[in-house]
């Protein structure tokens, strides 16, 4: 996506609208699987209900928890590549192909 980006920045666009592109499809990639990953660890404990002795199905508080560290996983994984998609030069990137 390179050459997009250094499109849209020499189109005029500011470092921080860059910054908002990736880190949001980040944001909705990484709701996606978590989303994913929750509705499929309930059908899982719903199967599993008679070997879990002590821990409730629907234990909102570890899955909460588990899902707010890796969105926030996700975010500090996707800040890396957005900085560097911001700090592209719009000229190379044009030029690279």
């Amino acid at each position: 996506r390179r050459r997009e980006i250094g499109v849209r920045m020499a189109l005029g666009a500011q470092k921080s609208s860059v910054y908002a592109l990736v880190m949001k499809e980040s944001v909705w990639l990484s709701l996606a699987g978590i989303s994913g990953g929750l509705l499929c660890s309930v059908a899982v404990t719903m199967m599993l209900r008679n070997l879990l002795f002590g821990v409730s199905r629907w234990d909102g508080v570890t899955l909460g928890g588990v899902a707010g560290l890796l969105l926030a996983a996700s975010l500090v994984a996707s800040y890396l590549p957005a900085r560097r998609a911001a700090s592209l030069d719009p000229m190379q990137a044009l030029r690279a192909e």
